[in-house]
């Protein structure tokens, strides 16, 4: 299956998603997995070097070209982190995408980028039905904030997107993972950012 991780808007967490997510369908799930890193910031493929580097398994090359996209062995499980440099790249990997995951971040920006995303992946599908699912990143822990609720409310609203139920933080933990090259559930596993990244797994991924 080809999970396509985007939005329009910078700074959602996509990178941080599919960095995290892909270590967990490996290790957790136990399934083969590819990485496409088409951000042109390559913060995915970074990580994914320091871990190496470090020595830690399993060892994920990410792909940076979107050619062999959908050529894969169909047992593997496929994630594209997107970038918006190249069009071309966009319109590839939203055309061949099984689903669209859609990082939100609680904020007025996120939710009109949301809705122009939507129309674009409209619009290069022509009609050709995909699953997109939300997902509100980089929530706020303070429970007295009502951007969160109110970002939540506004996704519940657009058509063509289901709001999936886990919420990923704010928390300093997904910022670490990075430049340790491990997962939030490898370099903390009693953390929130642990449960909070296995509950999105364990939706995305249903055994």
């Amino acid at each position: 299956m080809i999970t396509l991780i985007g939005n329009l808007k910078g700074g959602t967490g996509k990178s941080t998603i599919t960095f995290n997510l892909a270590l967990w369908v490996a290790t957790r799930h136990n399934k083969h997995v590819i990485v496409y890193d088409l951000d042109p910031q390559a913060t995915t493929a970074d990580a994914f070097e320091i871990r190496q580097e470090e020595g830690f398994l399993p060892a994920i090359v990410p792909q940076t070209s979107v050619v062999d996209l959908g050529a894969e062995d169909s047992k593997s499980e496929i994630l594209v982190d997107m970038g918006l440099a190249d069009m071309a790249a966009v319109e590839a990997s939203i055309s061949k995408a099984d689903r669209i995951v859609v990082p939100v971040a609680p904020s007025q920006a996120d939710i009109w980028s949301t809705q122009r995303f939507l129309k674009m992946i409209e619009e290069i599908r022509g009609g050709r039905a995909v699953e997109i699912l939300g997902i509100i990143n980089r929530a706020d822990t303070h429970h007295a904030v009502r951007e969160t609720g109110e970002a939540a409310e506004a996704m519940q609203m657009l058509p063509g997107i289901k709001l999936l139920e886990p919420r990923l933080y704010m928390r300093t933990t997904y910022r670490r993972s990075f430049s340790e090259g491990l997962a939030v559930f490898e370099m903390e596993p009693r953390s929130k950012a642990a449960l909070e990244m296995d509950a999105l797994g364990r939706v995305l991924y249903p055994v």
